[in-house]
């Protein structure tokens, strides 16, 4: 496993993704998942399946400090007492005394982004998280959480896909230390149908999937969250890290982005996108 290092944060550049997954799957899933060898799990409180993901862990048999794990606080617990509930919460579920990653989970919220950051601080000098970040941040957003912030941000989870360019997020994200992780990299199924992609795949003897998985995680910094409910389907997923695109393969998937690329933007949550 690839590690990306960001802010004194060592994270797994694939991670295992449970948004939209119920518990049943999680409980079936991820421990086929952990058996594969994946490390990193991400979920998230609005997710309703942390129960499911902490069982699964703690059944696996592996040492929790092999796994990093990221949860992240809803729009609705972003007061400070409501954010230190709610990471209380997330630990009881999850059966860990800590989190290795807690992100703030959108951006839209009448609580001043300070005391959205002083209380990620504050879990963190508790000993509840290990590291903290935010997701579905543009860019002068991510500069002010980091301005505010006691205890270095480590990442900014967005969407990321062949389709969207995140250029200017990348290059803010560097800027500061930080590593980007994607989510919804198949573009909601549109990857494994894509001619080019899966031309390139042939080349390699891989799937459409498989190389944008790599081509994220080939992508200084940026790290992958990959989901399935299929279990057969986990082995290809993880399969990335025995070949390495061409700089031509890389620019022709890079080149594949559109203005109307993006797929997730709830108005009531999201900020104006850079």
């Amino acid at each position: 496993m690839e590690i990306v290092n960001a802010n004194g944060a060592s994270i797994p550049a694939l991670g295992f993704g449970t948004f939209r997954m119920p518990g049943a799957d999680v409980l079936r899933v991820l421990p086929k998942a952990l058996e594969t060898g994946f490390r990193h799990v991400d979920t998230a409180q609005v997710y309703g399946n942390e129960v499911e993901v902490g069982e699964a862990i703690f059944g696996s048999g592996i040492a929790r400090a092999d796994i990093f794990l990221t949860t992240k606080v809803w729009v609705d617990k972003f007061a400070r007492k409501d954010l230190l509930a709610s990471v209380e919460e997330s630990l009881r579920k999850l059966r860990t005394d800590y989190v290795d990653l807690l992100l703030l989970h959108w951006p839209q919220s009448p609580m001043p982004l300070a005391e959205q950051i002083g209380a990620l601080n504050e879990v963190v000098k508790a000993g509840k998280v290990r590291h903290i970040g935010v997701s579905n941040y543009n860019t002068e957003l991510m500069a002010e959480a980091v301005r505010l912030s006691e205890v270095p941000i480590v990442t900014n989870q967005v969407e990321y896909h062949p389709y969207l360019d995140q250029s200017a997020v990348l290059k803010a994200a560097r800027k500061l230390g930080m590593a980007i992780t994607a989510y919804y990299a198949m573009a909601n199924g549109d990857v494994p149908k894509d001619e080019l992609l899966r031309e390139i795949g042939d080349s390699y003897g891989k799937t459409a999937a498989q190389v944008v998985l790599r081509w994220l995680i080939q992508q200084p910094g940026v790290i992958a969250l990959s989901k399935t409910a299929t279990e057969s389907r986990l082995a290809e997923n993880f399969d990335i890290f025995d070949f390495v695109l061409s700089d031509a393969d890389m620019a022709a998937i890079h080149g594949l982005a559109r203005p109307d690329g993006r797929i997730v933007n709830p108005g009531h949550l999201a900020p104006k996108w850079d």
